[in-house]
């Protein structure tokens, strides 16, 4: 039987994620020259090719890839039996990788820090901030531990909880004939010039499903990669757009150029959850995590519960 060890297994994944030897390398914190000799090592051991070497391009044959495929899968067994041993020594302690939707993650962020930090002394959060889709990609693949963001995703062997109900406000330009308005009513924005996210954003797929209710046409010609540069084309009166409760509070809720306003009930919303692996040994601290945020949002009465 081959004598396969882990160590191997991260440099060829590290090639398989990189398609380069000298970046491979430097993740994995070896010479170039190291990587490669203990690659070829390994393909001489099992017998067969795992990487086609061509100037200028590192690609994986097929084997390759099954082999990528179940390596990644024996690292995270690997990082959950460490991760399960640390966790009943102290299951609050230790480093845990969180995720936040872009945007989520800086409006949620300042509500929730300090509350972490006062209830969770021994936990160290390591922030990330991805789309919906990488993000699941990175949760199934244990470089993320939990994940907050918009709900429902396709779990495929993540498990989830909802945190809060989030609802959404309309910004319109100050100077708009709603923009006096206390509140408004969804047929009211019928005809206007809807701004939205980029494709990707699943905030951007929500507003359109809002909205569409309305007959609001989307701007064709432009698209935003923040919802703060949306704030602005609002400013200057490109159209109107629809933005979750936080992202319109505090400094947020100061923005020259523009009005929030709340809907008349029903009130558009969105539900904001966590997504974990089924099988994480961080659950302890994941749900210890989720209780802080849910209570923090539950006490400022500002948004729902789930």
């Amino acid at each position: 039987m081959p004598d396969i060890k882990l160590k191997d297994l991260r440099y060829l994944v590290a090639v398989a994620d990189t398609r380069h030897f000298g970046r491979a390398a430097e993740r994995c914190f070896v010479s170039q020259p190291t990587l490669s000799a203990q690659l070829k090592k390994l393909e001489q051991s099992l017998g067969v090719q795992l990487i086609e070497r061509q100037p200028n391009n590192v690609g994986l044959t097929e084997a390759g890839e099954q082999i990528v495929e179940r390596a990644r899968r024996i690292l995270e067994a690997c990082t959950e039996v460490t991760t399960l041993a640390r966790s009943h020594r102290d299951p609050l302690a230790g480093a845990l990788r969180l995720a936040l939707l872009p945007t989520i993650g800086p409006y949620l962020l300042p509500h929730i820090a300090r509350p972490l930090q006062r209830a969770l002394p021994r936990l160290e959060l390591h922030l990330h901030e991805y789309q919906t889709a990488p993000m699941l990609a990175r949760l199934k693949t244990g470089e993320l531990d939990v994940g907050i963001l918009a709900l429902p995703v396709d779990l495929d062997g993540l498990e989830a909880r909802e945190l809060y109900s989030e609802p959404f406000k309309v910004l319109v330009p100050e100077r708009h004939a709603l923009s006096r308005r206390a509140r408004v009513q969804m047929s009211e924005l019928e005809g206007e010039s809807l701004l939205l996210l980029e494709e990707g954003h699943c905030l951007r797929d929500q507003a359109l499903e809002v909205c569409s209710r309305a007959g609001l046409g989307e701007r064709q010609d432009y698209s935003a990669t923040s919802l703060e540069t949306l704030r602005q084309m609002v400013a200057t009166g490109a159209g109107i757009t629809l933005l979750p409760q936080l992202a319109t509070e505090g400094a947020y809720g100061n923005a020259r150029g523009v009005s929030v306003l709340p809907f008349v009930k029903p009130v558009p919303h969105r539900q904001v959850g966590a997504v974990w692996r089924r099988t994480s040994a961080r659950r302890p601290a994941i749900e210890a995590v989720c209780e802080v945020i849910a209570e923090r949002i539950a006490r400022s009465g500002r948004i729902g519960a789930p």
